[in-house]
């Protein structure tokens, strides 16, 4: 705080002669009493109004009426329009976590064993019915070297580089093995072995077999197919079932009677 005759100075320089602080204030002269005095307002006194005069016809004019509603001032109803989204504020509907999950979630990988093998000018894509190569003794092996001798092929194959196996990876769910991939994967293999050694034909030896050198889910047996972009095929029943139903040799021999020109005119 500042001393009195600083305060004062400060108010001259400012051209303020009166002032009346909210407060005391220390070091401050005591206010002046005339100052603090508000000067008395004198009461101006009321004179009565003169009533006019009502002659009796006027009086009959200034009767009471029914009011007259003022139809501006009644309220006036407001329509309220529906809120609308602002555009790029869409809402977004509500997604099932389930739906979302199984478009997420892959097909399971298909599980199967085959085994390349070349006899003259046909190259065998065959289902390996145990998951392991042929043995010399194995029934299973002992059926497919009947079937190159009544074909007119050579009855010793000859095995071309390791079995596929699939899933390729195994426990692995990163990586995706379903029918779709393990289908170009093996159309790959083939391909693969036809430009290094060309054929006249193929020989899909059991339901695998067909179902992923082609382009089918389900190929019906005994039958010549075209393979896109690989050449002439045809469809056999696996070795298995042919061992479980020997019926199906016959329907096996009156096919092979017909794709065997495909070979044998190449010899």
């Amino acid at each position: 705080m500042i001393d009195e005759q600083q305060r004062r100075a400060y108010l001259g320089a400012m051209q303020v002669t009166t002032w009346l602080p909210r407060t005391a204030l220390p070091f401050a002269a005591p206010s002046r009493p005339e100052l603090l005095a508000l000067p008395a307002v004198a009461a101006e006194p009321q004179r009565p109004r003169p009533q006019p005069v009502v002659r009796p016809a006027e009086a009959a004019q200034l009767r009471p009426e029914a009011p007259v509603v003022d139809k501006s001032a009644a309220p006036r109803k407001i329509a309220v329009l529906p809120l609308k989204p602002a555009p790029g504020k869409v809402a977004t509907p509500a997604v099932d976590a389930s739906a979302l999950v199984a478009a997420v979630r892959r097909e399971a990988p298909p599980r199967f064993a085959l085994q390349l093998l070349r006899a003259g000018n046909c190259l065998l894509l065959v289902e390996l019915p145990s998951g392991e190569l042929f043995a010399s003794r194995d029934p299973a092996y002992r059926l497919l070297k009947d079937l190159l001798r009544a074909a007119g092929l050579p009855d010793s194959p000859r095995a071309v580089g390791e079995p596929i196996r699939w899933p390729l990876i195994r426990g692995n769910r990163e990586f995706d093995q379903g029918p779709a991939a393990a289908r170009d994967y093996v159309r790959a293999v083939l391909q693969g072995q036809l430009e290094l050694e060309p054929v006249v034909c193929v020989w899909l030896v059991g339901g695998p077999a067909a179902r992923f050198a082609g382009e089918e889910d389900e190929v019906a047996a005994c039958r010549e197919i075209a393979l896109p972009g690989l050449g002439s095929a045809w469809t056999l029943p696996g070795l298995d079932q042919l061992m479980e139903a020997p019926a199906l040799k016959a329907e096996l021999w009156h096919s092979m009677r017909r794709a065997m020109r495909r070979w044998t005119s190449e010899q």
